[in-house]
Formats: structure tokens, C-alpha cells, sequence
């Protein structure tokens, strides 16, 4: 087995190629316990808080120019590289199972139950956007297909899902332009991975989101996309009709947004390519290694079932509620708590947490460690929402308090949700391992009737 340092990547250091604000990126380092690498790193939108809002706007900007790819190396990104550092993460000659697929923090409490790697099925970058302008959109479309140009060239087993988002992006959206590579091939080093570190016994599980959103295809390869699902809008809340929106675009010291043109629905950007599972079928196959797929149109089912899965074998009958990037599979399942992910602190995500909470028997406590967006909009659910969680179990709950000082504007490090696990209980004999074939026999059957596809 080849390791990739953590250093130059084709002349570019990996810290630039792989964003390291992305959620992929976070699950990664947290399923393979690589915590030093990012778990003390403060997100883009979390720093400089003590400025005043427009001087600090300019100096976010400027830090995510700092950090991004500079455009001029667009032809230098390799995706075979950057696989191959994501494999390098893993230090065991074998698993008894791997995940692969898009980015989702139930996947990643699933892998550490199962034992199992964790591998993208893309991965996020950010280059430099001279001049730009977080409004002018038509320009952000025209600067990045320049630059998913050279990268294709390159990299002909990835496609490209461009994503323009000022609600979620902020200040960063008028100096980088956001781009999700997504392999529709595999690349080698997870081949050689599948073929040479499963265990014989062992099998393969892709998870995938089946969200759509409008998305604007400018080749076979590269597409742009206005907003996202994660932040709980609408495709038609992205226009200047919609007053929070206006809000958004005065904050950002915006004064134009051209209306955009209708789209067609494709997968959204953190779905992954419906080609790469073909691959992991002929992979499966040649090695006579089963291999499953789990398939989700809603985020929060598959955090609802996987939660329901672990409960059966948690030690405790306590849960933690965790948020985007404040996460951690091991302190979670070392302190016997039973997870529920939400995708981002959207209202809608709040929502479901909220409801699979009411439907099932009571906790004796939940924690909750709402992750900040960054942002504040009507669709950020309040803090008394995240709060209100707390109330379902037998005893008074809490909800981290450095996490809600700084909500909704400040998200925290990584890191700082180990530290909030670690205190909510005590630490218990681990586990054994979930065998993949339970795990999947358990999904199908809790998740089939709320639109959860398993095979």
C-alpha cells in the first residue's frame, strides 16, 4: 500500500485540493481517526467574528482566496491522486466491509459500528476567483467552466457539479468558485482497495443521495448549480422576490442577481454518479465479494434508521443529536450513545430529528450539539427549536453551550464535538462489531417503508 502524504499532490499541497471546510472531507478524517489533521481547524465562516460585518466580510474573502486552489493550477488537480490519498487514510491491512458513496454523518457512525473503511464517492474544491462577485453568477458559471475545462482534460473518470450557494457559502462566493469532482469511473487506488483489502469474508455498501435540484448542463461532463437542498430552501427562493433572500444579497453587499433561467432536475451535488456503482458491480463480481446498495431520497431517513440500527446495540440509553461537521463516530459508540445526524441546521432537519425523537421509546437524555450555518435566515431553525430535543428524554437533556454562544453565525472546529461526547457519559466496554449482512437484513426491513431502497 502506497500513503500519500498530507503534502504535494501533482505540486499542490492536499490541504488545497481537498476543501477543508467540506463535509466529505470531515467524515473521512473522522471515520479513519486522522483527528489531527482537521479537528482543531476553525471553518472559513466561523473565524473573525469579533469584526465588524463588512470589514469582516472583505477579510473572509480574502482568507478563502488564501486557501483555495489558485485558478492557474486548475490543470494541475488529480483525481487519481487525491483517491489515492483517501485510501492512504486507512492503516489496517483488512476491513470486513466498506462504505462508499456520498458524504452523510449516519454513514459514517455505520462504518465504525461495521468496522468498515469510509470512501467519497467525490470529493470538493475551491479555486480562486479574481474580481468576482457573490451576485454575479453568470460570471461565476463563466469563470468555472474555464477552469472544470482543464481539470476534465486531466481527469477523464470525474465529472463536475459547479455549485454556486451565497446562502451557505457566504462571504467565500465572491472570491472562490465551488466545485464537486464526482467520480463516474473507480478510480485505481479504491479498486486496488476493494480487491486487495476486504477481507474474504467481508463485502461492499453504497449509500447514495437521490436528491435532485435544477442544474444547468453546459457539457456531458460539467453542470452548474444555483442554491443546494442542504439549506432547506426551495430551487425558487433563490431570486430576488424572495425577501429573505434580499436579506442574504445585502449582507453580502450585493445589489444585483440575475433572475436565472429554468433548469432541468438532475442529482444534486453530493449525490455521486449512477456510473460508479456499474463499476463496484463488475468489482463485486470478479472478486465474488457481495456487494449492497442503500438509496435515499430524504438525508433524514437514513439518519433515522441507522440510529435505530445502533440503538440495538448501544450499551446506553442515551442519545446525541449532532449537526454537519460535529461529529465523532468513535466517542459516540466508545460511550454506548445512540446518534442521530442532522444533514445541516436547516429548519426541515431539525424538524425530522424532532419527530423520529417523539416516535420512539424515550432516551434517558439527549445531548445536542447544533452546528452553526454560518448564516441566519427564516429556514435556520432557532436555538428554542434545538433546545425543544433536549425535552424528549426521561431526564433534563442538554444542549452545548460554547455551541449555541455562537450560533447561528460561528460554526465551531471539528473537534470540539469529541469533547462534548466525551462528557456526556462514560466511556464503556466496546461493542462488537455489526456484521454487514445484519446491518443491511435491518435497514431493509425498518427503511423499505419510508422510502428507504435497499439491496
Amino acid at each position: 500500500m502506497r500513503v500519500i502524504p498530507f503534502g504535494a499532490l501533482s505540486g499542490l499541497p492536499v490541504d488545497r485540493v481537498v476543501c477543508g471546510d467540506s463535509l466529505g472531507r470531515s467524515l473521512l478524517t473522522a471515520v479513519a481517526r486522522d483527528h489531527g489533521e482537521t479537528a482543531g481547524r476553525i471553518p472559513l465562516l466561523g473565524r473573525l467574528g469579533q469584526l465588524p460585518p463588512e470589514r469582516r466580510r472583505d477579510e473572509l474573502a480574502r482568507e478563502a482566496h488564501a486557501e483555495a486552489v489558485p485558478h492557474y493550477a486548475a490543470a494541475a488537480i488529480d483525481a487519481e491522486a487525491v483517491a489515492e490519498w483517501v485510501t492512504g487514510h486507512y492503516r489496517d491491512a483488512t476491513y470486513p466491509a466498506v462504505l462508499l458513496g456520498s458524504p452523510h454523518g449516519a454513514a459514517a457512525h455505520l462504518a465504525v459500528a461495521l468496522g468498515a473503511a469510509w470512501l467519497p464517492t467525490s470529493f470538493t474544491t475551491a479555486l480562486t476567483w479574481p474580481g468576482g462577485d457573490a451576485g454575479d453568477w453568470p460570471g461565476a458559471l463563466e469563470w468555472g467552466a474555464s477552469l472544470a475545462e482543464r481539470i476534465l482534460e486531466r481527469n477523464p473518470g470525474v465529472s463536475v457539479r459547479q455549485v454556486h450557494d451565497p446562502l451557505r457559502g457566504g462571504p467565500p462566493c465572491g472570491s472562490t468558485v465551488r466545485l464537486y469532482l464526482r467520480w463516474h469511473s473507480m478510480p485505481e487506488a479504491y479498486e486496488t482497495f476493494l480487491r486487495e483489502r476486504i477481507a474474504d469474508d467481508g463485502a461492499s455498501l453504497l449509500l447514495r443521495d437521490l436528491r435532485t435540484w435544477p442544474a444547468r448542463s453546459l457539457t456531458s461532463r460539467h453542470s452548474f448549480q444555483l442554491g443546494s437542498p442542504v439549506g432547506g430552501w426551495q430551487p425558487d427562493d433563490y431570486t430576488i422576490g424572495n425577501p429573505a433572500f434580499r436579506v442574504v444579497l445585502d449582507d453580502l453587499g450585493v445589489d444585483r442577481w440575475p433572475m436565472p433561467s429554468q433548469a432541468p432536475p438532475r442529482y444534486a451535488e453530493r449525490s455521486g454518479e449512477p456510473a460508479f456503482g456499474m463499476d463496484l458491480n463488475r468489482i463485486a463480481v470478479e472478486t465474488g465479494r457481495p456487494s449492497h446498495r442503500v438509496l435515499y431520497a430524504q438525508p433524514e431517513t437514513l439518519s433515522a434508521c441507522v440510529a435505530d440500527l445502533l440503538r440495538e446495540t448501544s450499551t446506553r440509553e442515551r442519545c446525541a443529536v449532532a449537526c454537519g461537521r460535529l461529529l465523532d463516530p468513535w466517542q459516540t459508540r466508545a460511550n454506548g450513545l445512540v446518534p442521530y445526524w442532522c444533514e445541516s441546521a436547516a429548519r426541515p432537519a431539525v424538524e425530522a430529528a424532532e419527530w423520529w425523537l417523539a416516535g420512539s421509546p424515550a432516551f434517558d437524555e439527549v445531548t445536542v450539539l447544533p452546528e452553526a450555518p454560518g448564516h441566519d435566515s427564516d429556514q435556520v431553525a432557532t436555538l428554542a427549536h434545538w433546545r425543544s430535543l433536549t425535552s424528549f428524554g426521561r431526564e433534563r437533556g442538554r444542549i452545548d453551550q460554547l455551541a449555541a454562544s455562537r450560533y447561528p453565525m460561528l460554526p465551531l472546529a471539528p473537534g470540539h464535538a469529541s469533547r462534548v461526547l466525551a462528557s456526556a457519559g462514560e466511556a464503556r466496554p466496546a461493542s462488537p462489531p455489526i456484521s454487514l449482512p445484519y446491518a443491511v437484513s435491518r435497514l431493509q426491513k425498518a427503511g423499505t417503508p419510508l422510502g428507504l431502497l435497499v439491496s
